[in-house]
């Protein structure tokens, strides 16, 4: 529901509500002059039309007390998420463990392919057994290639 169509509904609401008052309010400055039959007869037919209120509210569900509520999704935390909304929020985090696994994985991998690089390097050229023992021969094999 757009914010635009519950600003309408809201405007609405008040204004029926404004209104319902204005004609509350003038019934019950014109009941002190009605005749002693028809004022009873109107509390009987009120007290009736309280007792139908009644039986239609203990029939009709909590959540129909609040529909804008309900308009907004209050109705499926009312009713306790269900497992679709569930899987649905659990995806997200499941997906973001999956991507840590295989970046993990490739960062590995391309560890295992730098030191195979250094090792093939390593017995592909000739030197001299004295150079591994030399202290810038580690300098020179952190060196990137040209």
């Amino acid at each position: 529901m757009s914010s635009l169509h519950r600003t309408r509904r809201v405007e609405l609401e008040a204004l029926e509500a404004r209104f319902a008052l204005r004609v509350a309010g003038h019934l019950g400055e014109r009941a002190h002059a009605l005749p002693h039959d028809l004022s009873e007869r109107l509390r009987v037919a009120r007290e009736h039309a309280l007792q139908r209120a009644r039986q239609v509210r203990q029939a009709e569900p909590v959540v129909a007390v609040a529909p804008q509520w309900i308009a907004q999704g209050g109705a499926a935390v009312a009713q306790g998420p269900s497992w679709g909304l569930r899987l649905a929020s659990a995806a997200p985090l499941v997906m973001l463990v999956l991507g840590l696994v295989f970046i993990q994985h490739l960062l590995h991998q391309a560890e295992i392919r730098a030191a195979a690089d250094v090792d093939a390097a390593l017995l592909a050229d000739d030197l001299p057994p004295e150079a591994y023992g030399d202290p810038g021969f580690v300098a020179f094999l952190k060196q990137p290639e040209p």
